[in-house]
C-alpha cells in the first residue's frame, strides 16, 4: 500500500507465533498471512516456534528486527538426545502411555487425554520421551491396547509391524513437546495440529494465553489425507485419534479461536469451542498491491495458482479443461506454483492425466512465479479447484485484480465470492467446465464479475481490517494499553512465490525421513 496508514499500537507485548511447515521456512498462503501480521505490527515483539520437516530448511522470508528469534523443532532427521527411562521411571511412562493410547482409541476413555498428554510432555521435557517411544516396550504396549476385545482395532488383528510403524509416527509427531514453552505474552498458533503443542504446554505450565487461528480445518485435512495413505486401519485410527483429541484440547484451552470463515466456525463449535470464544477474522489483501490486472490474454486461457498438492484438486481442473478444450480448441490452462518436496509424484500423475486426455500440450506447469500478480493476469478466468480450503488468498487476490473466477464450494469460498464469481461443487469436472465455458464465451460477464469482485474485496477483505482485528485481540489478551500510531506501509509479498509450502505432517504421513 502506498502512503501512510493510521493504525493502533500498544506498549510492547510479546507474541509467539506457532507454525507447522510454513512461516518462516516456506512460502504459501499461511506464510503470507504470517508475514502480513509481522510486517503490519512493528511495535510488537514477535517470536516464532516453527515445526519443520528436517530442521535444515533455510529461511524463506526476510525477518524484520522485531522478530526476536526463531526456535526450530524438526519432526524428522536425527532423534532428540536423551536416555530412555528405566525401572520405576519406565513403569511410570508406560502407565501414562497406555492411558494416552486408550484415550486415542476408545471414546469412553478420551476424557483422560489431557492428563496423559501432559504427563508425556513432562517426559519430553527431560529428553526421555523420544527415547522411550523408540523402545520395544512402547511398541508392545500399543499391541496390547490395540487388541483389547472391546476396541474396534482388535478386529483388524494389528501386527507388531503395525505397532512399530505407528509408534514411529507418534514419536515424530510428538517431538514438538520438547519445545520450551513461553511463560509470558501470548502464544498464537496459526494452524491446528502439531503447531499447537508448544502453546498447549505454555498454557498448562504457565497460564500463557493461547490464541488459535485456523485458516483451514487441520483435522478435516488429516481425514482427507489419510484416506490415501497405505497404512492399515489400526495405524490410521491411532493417528487420527491423536489429531482429533489435539483439536479438542486446543479448543478447550484457547482463550480465543479466530477462524477465517463461518465454515470453519461450525467445525470449531462442533469440536466443543464455546461460541463466545470464537471470533471470525477474514484474510485480507492490500488492494493497492493487487490492482486491476489489465488486458486479458488474446488466447482463451484459464489460470491457476497454488502449490501442486492433492488437496488442490488439479485432477478435477485438468479433466474440466479437457471439456473446455473440446469446445474451444485454442484454449490453454496455465498452472502457477511450486511442487513441494514429496509432491513430485502427484505432479507427474497430473501431467500423465493431461496427456491421456489429449490436452498435454495445452496444460503448462509454469512453476514458481516471482510476482503472483502475473499468474492472475495470465488468465481470462482464474480457477480454484481445491477439495479443502479455508479462506484462500489466491481467490481474494485474483478478485482484487479484477479477474472473474470459478471456484469450488469448499471452506469459506462462497463467503469470499458472494455473487462476484461462479462457484461449483468440488470434484465435479462437468460443472467446472460449464462454468469456465460460460465465462470464456462472455467477455461482458467476465468484466462485470471482475469489477464486482474487486469492489467486494475493497469493501470487506482488506489487509488493514485484518491487522487491526489482531491488534485488538492481542491487546485484549495481554491487557496492554493501546495508542494511536501512524507509519508507512511496506508490502513484501508480491515479489515472492507464496505457493510451494506444504504441511509438515504430510511428510510424516508419507513416511519420509
Amino acid at each position: 500500500m502506498h502512503g501512510p496508514l493510521a493504525e493502533t499500537a500498544f506498549d510492547k507485548p510479546s507474541v509467539t507465533l506457532l507454525t507447522e511447515g510454513t512461516y518462516p521456512h516456506s512460502h504459501g498462503g499461511v506464510s503470507v498471512w504470517c508475514d502480513q501480521l509481522v510486517q503490519g505490527m512493528p511495535d510488537i515483539d514477535f517470536r516464532v516456534i516453527a515445526v519443520t520437516g528436517t530442521g535444515r530448511e533455510p529461511l524463506a522470508w526476510e525477518l524484520p528486527a522485531h522478530v526476536r528469534g526463531v526456535a526450530v523443532h524438526p519432526l524428522w532427521g536425527p532423534p532428540p538426545a536423551g536416555r530412555a527411562p528405566r525401572g520405576r521411571a519406565l513403569r511410570g511412562f508406560l502407565t501414562a502411555y497406555e492411558q494416552f493410547l486408550l484415550a486415542l482409541l476408545d471414546p469412553a476413555q478420551e476424557h483422560h487425554f489431557p492428563r496423559a498428554f501432559y504427563r508425556l510432555a513432562d517426559h519430553a521435557a527431560t529428553g526421555a520421551l523420544s527415547a522411550a517411544l523408540r523402545g520395544e516396550a512402547a511398541a508392545r504396549a500399543l499391541v496390547r491396547v490395540w487388541n483389547r476385545p472391546h476396541l474396534a482395532t482388535a478386529a483388524a488383528r494389528p501386527t507388531l509391524h503395525d505397532a512399530l510403524l505407528a509408534t514411529d509416527l507418534l514419536e515424530h509427531a510428538l517431538r514438538p513437546l520438547a519445545a520450551d514453552p513461553p511463560a509470558d505474552g501470548v502464544t498464537h498458533a496459526v494452524s491446528g495440529g502439531l503447531a499447537t503443542l508448544p502453546g498447549l504446554l505454555a498454557h498448562h505450565r504457565h497460564g500463557t494465553p493461547f490464541l488459535l487461528t485456523e485458516h483451514g480445518i487441520y483435522l478435516r485435512e488429516r481425514y482427507l489425507g489419510f484416506r490415501a495413505e497405505p497404512y492399515r486401519w489400526p495405524v490410521k485410527a491411532l493417528m487420527l485419534g491423536l489429531f482429533r483429541l489435539l483439536a479438542v484440547e486446543s479448543y478447550r484451552c484457547a482463550a480465543l479461536v479466530t477462524p477465517g470463515n463461518r465454515y470453519n466456525r461450525r467445525w470449531e463449535e462442533h469440536g466443543g469451542t464455546p461460541p463466545d470464544r470464537i471470533r471470525t477474522v477474514y484474510n485480507g489483501v492490500d488492494p493497492a498491491a493487487f490492482p486491476p490486472a489489465g488486458p486479458e490474454p488474446e488466447v482463451p486461457t484459464l489460470s491457476w495458482a497454488g502449490r501442486v498438492d492433492p488437496i488442490k484438486g488439479l485432477e478435477t481442473l485438468i479433466t474440466a479443461f479437457a471439456t473446455v478444450r473440446a469446445e474451444l480448441p485454442t484454449a490453454r490452462l496455465r498452472l502457477f506454483g511450486g511442487t513441494p518436496r514429496g509432491g513430485e509424484g502427484y505432479r507427474t500423475a497430473c501431467e500423465k492425466l493431461a496427456a491421456e486426455l489429449g490436452v498435454g500440450e495445452a496444460v503448462v506447469f509454469e512453476g514458481r512465479v516471482e510476482d503472483i500478480r502475473d499468474a492472475y493476469a495470465a488468465g481470462n478466468v482464474v480457477m480454484l479447484s481445491s477439495i479443502s480450503e479455508g479462506f484462500p488468498f489466491t481467490l481474494i487476490e485474483a478478485m482484487s485484480c479484477g479477474r472473474a473466477t470459478v471456484s469450488t464450494d469448499v471452506g469459506g469460498v462462497r463467503e469470499a465470492v458472494g455473487d462476484a464469481g461462479l462457484v461449483v461443487p468440488p470434484r465435479d469436472p462437468a460443472s467446472m467446465a460449464r462454468a469456465a465455458l460460460k465465462l470464456l464465451r462472455d467477455a461482458r460477464l467476465r468484466a462485470e464479475m471482475g469489477e464486482a469482485a474487486r469492489l467486494r474485496v475493497i469493501e470487506q477483505f482488506t489487509l488493514r481490517q485484518t491487522i487491526n482485528a489482531f491488534r485488538d485481540i492481542y491487546c485484549d489478551l495481554t491487557g496492554r494499553r493501546r495508542q494511536p500510531v501512524t507509519r508507512p506501509w511496506r508490502d513484501h509479498r508480491t515479489r515472492q512465490d507464496r505457493h510451494s509450502g506444504a504441511p509438515v505432517m504430510a511428510l510424516a504421513a508419507g513416511g519420509a525421513g
